[in-house]
Formats: structure tokens, sequence, C-alpha cells
């Protein structure tokens, strides 16, 4: 079962701007947890506090019963916190199997081996191409990433994730510029995840975070207004007056 990622008091200032102020969640094992807000809530700043980018000004990240706040972003990946960002980072010359295979590589050590045969590599690549299947990408195995649509740039973005082995997968803003059609397509991929990765992901399409969604945190002004299930979040007044209808209506 992968271990609970929980924050107690977890405070972020930029000069006298607080980006983040005094936030204390809990992120249960296999949660399909969305994070919404209006701009400038804070959520990218939160997710940069879990995965190390940023120092807190105050409070703690806890991965289980071990405080990992002092844990730089590759000790935390290596403890099973990957992320993914808004705009894609791939090595656009490499196939998507390349790509994969240099994710395991790196996660085993194999990459600082230099004289390693195809033949050797074969436990990676059977472990690379079961992903791709997960995922639905076995087809552009052999296609370079550069080549291939946004939407699948997206979903080989989590191929990466998944190399990694992840425990706690956090996703900023997965669908951005992606069309409608492919962005639901990633979503149903991400909700067929393996039940042993908890998943938070930052989101604007109202519709993708209340149809893939069990839990919502509504974060405003760098604080948490509200948190519950789809159900909860839309009947809460609050949420509707201060991001519900803001969303509706741009």
């Amino acid at each position: 079962m992968t271990q609970t990622l929980r924050t107690q008091g977890l405070s972020k200032n930029f000069g006298d701007f607080k980006a983040n102020s005094n936030i204390t969640l809990t992120f249960a094992p296999g949660a399909r947890q969305a994070l919404i807000g209006p701009n400038g809530a804070g959520k990218t700043t939160f997710i940069n506090l879990l995965t190390g980018v940023l120092v807190p000004t105050a409070g703690d990240v806890f991965l289980g019963d071990d405080c990992i706040t002092a844990l730089p972003e590759h000790q935390r990946v290596k403890r099973g916190v990957t992320r993914t960002f808004q705009i894609t980072t791939l090595f656009p010359g490499l196939t998507v199997l390349e790509s994969v295979l240099l994710a395991i590589n790196e996660r085993t050590g194999s990459a600082r081996t230099w004289r390693k045969t195809v033949a050797s590599c074969r436990a990676e690549i059977d472990e690379a191409m079961e992903i791709l299947r997960g995922l639905r990408l076995e087809r552009e195995a052999d296609t370079e990433t550069r080549a291939l649509a946004y939407g699948k740039q997206r979903v080989v973005e989590i191929a990466l994730a998944l190399a990694t082995r992840p425990s706690i997968l956090l996703l900023d803003e997965p669908a951005a510029g992606i069309p409608t059609a492919e962005s639901a397509e990633l979503f149903s991929v991400l909700a067929a995840l393996p039940r042993d990765v908890t998943v938070l992901f930052i989101e604007h399409d109202m519709g993708l975070v209340f149809r893939f969604a069990e839990r919502i945190t509504v974060l405003v002004g760098g604080s948490v207004l509200v948190e519950g299930t789809p159900e909860e979040i839309a009947r809460d007044t609050r949420v509707k007056e201060v991001y519900l209808g803001e969303a509706a209506h741009g």
C-alpha cells in the first residue's frame, strides 16, 4: 500500500506575499484528488513545496511517518514522490520507448553504465513496454516524441513519471493545451492507474475535475477554503462565489 502524503502548517512567503498559508492536508493512499482554485491561489506553489522544488517558510511535509521537508527533490523521487509540469519536458529526438527506458535506467542506476548491450536491457525493455501498454502508447513506442500530437506527449510525460515507480503522482495541469477530446482520453488513462498510486492533480477544466476526482481541495488566496467530495464542493456556496461561478463564465 502506498504511503500517506500529508502536510502540517505548510506556508510559503515570497517577501511580503503569502503564496501558501498554514496548509494542513492529508492525501489518503490511492486517492484521486483535485486541487482547484482561482489563478494565483497558490496551487503550483503547493505542488512545488510537496516535491522539494521550493523550501517552505514554515510547516512540514510528511510521507508516511517520515518528515521529508528537508529532502531535496531527487531524494523525494526516490521515496516515490513524482510530478509532471504544466509544460512538457521531453527529449524530442528520442523515441517514446527510448525515453521511458532512459527514465527506468536512471531509477535503477543503469544510466551510469556506459557499456550495456540491448540484450542485457531486456528486463528494462519489458518494463517500459508494460508501462506503454498501460497508457495505450504501445503503437507509438518507436515514434520520436517530437512527432507526437501534444496530447500524446502529455501521456508520454506521465509514462516517464511512472517509470520512477511513484507512490505519489503529482500532476500540474496535465490537460493544459490539449483539445477537449484528447484531455478526456488522458484522464481516462489516469483514472485507470493502479490504486497503489496516489494521484493529486491541478486542473482548471471543471468538467474533468468533477468527472474524475473523488475528492477536491479548493485553495483561495493561498489557504484551504474547503475540501470534500465532488458533490459537496458543487453544493458549497462559498466555492460557487469565489470560483465555480468565475470558472463558468470565464
